[in-house]
This record gives structure tokens, C-alpha cells and sequence, in this order.
């Protein structure tokens, strides 16, 4: 009780600050900045065409999702990376991201390897009647480009690997992350219907999902949380259907819900495996104005993990900001700075009905990139553990070890882009992260273990096309 009092007043603070924040930007906002905004948007008309719906009126729901995973929403103001074209009347977008690492974890646990993670959407979309209608195609190599077992990752649990829980390390993404459509319908002036779903695809659930979520931008790493935030990204069937009520850039409110096949994908990474529809979540998301997005959602899952008989009642709440940096003026022109400090608050928590245990994570992100080449970023969570020792690996584990642990990890980091070529931006950073643990932890993982991640950043430039 006392974890949803203070997750109620974040979510009233922030609320506050972002209508403050509207509140001032629209009292000292000069008639001439208004115009010189309408004359930057005439002049890239062209290329936002397929971003406001072929010059109709901007849609919420087409606009949150072309920087998103599945209908979650981040703010609108972020940046975007992304290649992007009109043909005819298709708007086409590809954008993704892809790490070169080399990973070394710490302690006794720990081991170094090369690996990647990436992946790559593609988007299409086009009027569709009095509504627009949009492709979506997620893919990712990691079943190639990551070491046998997974990527090491310490105190990282989820899913299998050879039949065997997978322990100190993250799985690969499937192949197939998704394949979904996503139709938006005006029923008024301020209300729109939305309908998503397909054999692959996300629920109305959760975050914005980490690989997609700017402020992890710079973190080639899952969160510690993952399983207990967005690990229902990826879901082998996936029906969704939602209102939104409002404009895309101010006071926006959305309700959906999801009927989903709660399974995490198997070990076949190549397959796709579809189930029945038996899970189910809702969500409420929240834009104040385009700098801001918060979100709570729930969903019951049925036998999310493969060696585990529980159901699991699982709930998330998240605020994301975003503060662009002040637009130059020079004259009547106007000039995107490009630089951001992008900032995620985000809870989950996991009720395993038969066991009758509760675990929670918290996790706070940022990004914050300056004079355009450089990017500082942070990654702070604490996470309830209690799946490191499983007797299938562990038959002879000690009863002191059978429990859930509190795990702080600690991640400071940076990047800078040292070359733009074909249209692709390339960055070279690395990163360490400290931990704190439980002292019957010691002999398993080591006094103080640190680890380190030296990376190349390959991804799309930053493009004009905004979500504003």
C-alpha cells in the first residue's frame, strides 16, 4: 500500500509540472515564434505529409506511433532516427538501432564476450477510408548475434535456455518481434477509435518497451526489471482496441485494452509461436503536452514462463520527459538545436498468484544529449529477485539462497558520434555498472562486482521529421 501511496503522488507531481509547464511556455510564447513554427512546418509539409495523415487533421494515434513499441507512447517532442519517403499515398519509415559490444560482468560470475544487440522496424502506412491504416514489421539478428546462452548480463533472469531457467544472463529477441497492423478512425473532433493487433505484436501494456524507449537510447542492455515491465513486447498473438480522447500535442488521454497470448516466446527464436488468447491487460495513458507521457496499465498473464506453472497478475506505471533544448531563431528562421535529456520513472510489479509472492522494481533512465555529438546517460534500478538459484540448476542450493533478493544495479555511462555515413549516425561509448546486493550473496557473485561495456552505436541520423 504504501509503494501505490507514493507512486500516486509522483504521478499528481508530475501531472502538476507538466500542466505548470504548458501553463508558462503558452504565457510567454511571441506571436512571432507561433509563425515562424506554421512557416517550419509548411516548409517540411512534404515530408511530414504521411506524419499529420496526408494533410488531415495531426492524428494521436499515428503520431505516437512511429517513435514506439506496439500503441505505447512516449513524448512527442523526442527526436527521431529514422529514414523515411512518400510514395503515392504511402508514408514509408525504417529506423532501428544495432550495438557492437564488447561485454565484460564482474565478479565470480561474470565473463566477457563480443556480441550485438539490434533490431530494425519497418512502418507503412496510408489513408484508409475516413481513418489511416499502418503496417508494422519488427525484426532482430540477436538469434546470431549473441553468445550461446544468451548475453551475460549479472543477476539477469527469464526465460530458458536447453530446457534449463536462464540465470545471469538475457535472452536474444526472436526474429520475428512483430507483425501487426494499427488503424486509427475519427469518431469526432476530439475522439478517435484505434484497433491493433496481428501474430506478433505488443498488448496494451507496460512502457514504451526498453529497445525502443529513448532514454535507454544509449543502453544496449536490458533493464534487470525487464520481466517485470515490458518483457510482453513480444507476444505470439495480440488483439488490441482503444479510445483517444484529445489532440496529439496537449491534454491527450487513451484508454485500451488487450486480449494476448501471455507466453514468452520459446527457445525456436525462427518461429512463430501462437497460443490462445488467454491473457488480458488495460491501460491508461496520459500526455499533459508533447514533452511529456505517463502511463499505468495492468494484466493478468497465464503461464508466462515455460518451467513455472503460476499465473501472474502484473502491474506498471511510468512518467517519461522529455526537454528539448530551446529552438534557434535567426531572424525568421528557425533552427533545431537536436539536443534532448530525455528521463524515464518507471514501477512494475509481478503477484505470482500460486506462490502467493510479490516482487517490485524500480528504475530510473536518462539520456541527456549536448552540443549534438555527445550523449551522457544513466540507468538506476532496484529489483526483487527470486529466481537466481532455481532447483532445476541448483538441486543442492542452501535454504538461505531460496528467497527473494533486493539487487541494486548502477549503470553511468557515455557516447559520441564519430561519423555519419549513408544516412547512418555511428557513436562510440561504454559504460559501467556497480551493484548492491544481499551479503549471502557474496559467495556466489564476488564482495563488490563492477561491469563494463565498451560499444559501437550504429543507427539511423536524426531526421526533420518530429513527432511534434
Amino acid at each position: 500500500m504504501k509503494s501505490h501511496f507514493l507512486l500516486a503522488l509522483l504521478l499528481a507531481a508530475s501531472i502538476a509540472a507538466a500542466q505548470s509547464e504548458a501553463g508558462h511556455e503558452h504565457s510567454t510564447k511571441k506571436p512571432e515564434e507561433g509563425q515562424s513554427q506554421a512557416a517550419e512546418q509548411q516548409k517540411h509539409a512534404g515530408h511530414d505529409m504521411g506524419h499529420m495523415g496526408h494533410g488531415k487533421a495531426s492524428d494521436p494515434v499515428m503520431d505516437h506511433s512511429h517513435a514506439s513499441s506496439g500503441t505505447a507512447w512516449q513524448p512527442l517532442s523526442l527526436p527521431m532516427h529514422m529514414f523515411s519517403r512518400n510514395v503515392g499515398e504511402w508514408f514509408l519509415m525504417a529506423h532501428g538501432n544495432a550495438f557492437l559490444t564488447y561485454n565484460q560482468q564482474g565478479g565470480r560470475r561474470g565473463v566477457g564476450k563480443f556480441e550485438s544487440t539490434n533490431w530494425l522496424m519497418l512502418m507503412e502506412q496510408r489513408p484508409l477510408g475516413p481513418g489511416t491504416i499502418q503496417f508494422r514489421q519488427m525484426f532482430s539478428a540477436e538469434p546470431g548475434t549473441a553468445p550461446p546462452g544468451g548475453f551475460p548480463q549479472l543477476f539477469q533472469t527469464g526465460e530458458t535456455y536447453k530446457g534449463l531457467p536462464l540465470i545471469d544472463r538475457q535472452h536474444p529477441h526472436d526474429v520475428f518481434g512483430e507483425l501487426a497492423v494499427l488503424y486509427s478512425l475519427p469518431l469526432g473532433e476530439r475522439v478517435r477509435w484505434m484497433f491493433y493487433g496481428g501474430p506478433s505484436g505488443e498488448p496494451a501494456f507496460g512502457p514504451v518497451a526498453y529497445l525502443h524507449r529513448w532514454s535507454a537510447s544509449e543502453l544496449g542492455a536490458a533493464p534487470l526489471g525487464h520481466h517485470l515491465q515490458d518483457s510482453t513486447h513480444i507476444s505470439y498473438g495480440v488483439v488490441t482496441s482503444g479510445l483517444v480522447f484529445g489532440p496529439a500535442s496537449a491534454g491527450t488521454i487513451r484508454l485500451e485494452g488487450s486480449a494476448f497470448n501471455g507466453r514468452e516466446p520459446d527457445e525456436k527464436r525462427y518461429t512463430i509461436d501462437l497460443a490462445p488468447l488467454d491473457s488480458f491487460s488495460g491501460r491508461l495513458s496520459y500526455d499533459p503536452n508533447a514533452n511529456w507521457s505517463m502511463q499505468y496499465s495492468y494484466a493478468h498473464l497465464v503461464h508466462p514462463e515455460a518451467l513455472e506453472p503460476d499465473n501472474i497478475n502484473r502491474q506498471t506505471a511510468s512518467v517519461i520527459y522529455n526537454r528539448p533544448r530551446p529552438k534557434l531563431m535567426i531572424g525568421d528562421l528557425e533552427y533545431l538545436s537536436g539536443d534532448n535529456w530525455t528521463t524515464s520513472l518507471i514501477w512494475g510489479r509481478n503477484h505470482k498468484l500460486l506462490q502467493r509472492t510479490v516482487q517490485n522494481s524500480y528504475l530510473l533512465e536518462s539520456v541527456l544529449q549536448f552540443k549534438r555529438k555527445y550523449y551522457a546517460f544513466t540507468r538506476l534500478e532496484l529489483v526483487d529477485k527470486d529466481e537466481l538459484f532455481p532447483a532445476q540448476v541448483f538441486p543442492n542450493v542452501d535454504p538461505a539462497l531460496e528467497r527473494s533478493f533486493r539487487i541494486g544495479a548502477y549503470t553511468f555511462g557515455g557516447t559520441r558520434d564519430i561519423a555519419e555515413a549513408a544516412g547512418f549516425q555511428i557513436g562510440l561509448g561504454a559504460d559501467l555498472t556497480f551493484y548492491s546486493k544481499s551479503r549471502l550473496l557474496d559467495p556466489v557473485y564476488g564482495d563488490n562486482p563492477v561491469s563494463f561495456r565498451v560499444f559501437l552505436r550504429v543507427r539511423p541520423k536524426q531526421s526533420e521529421h518530429h513527432g511534434m
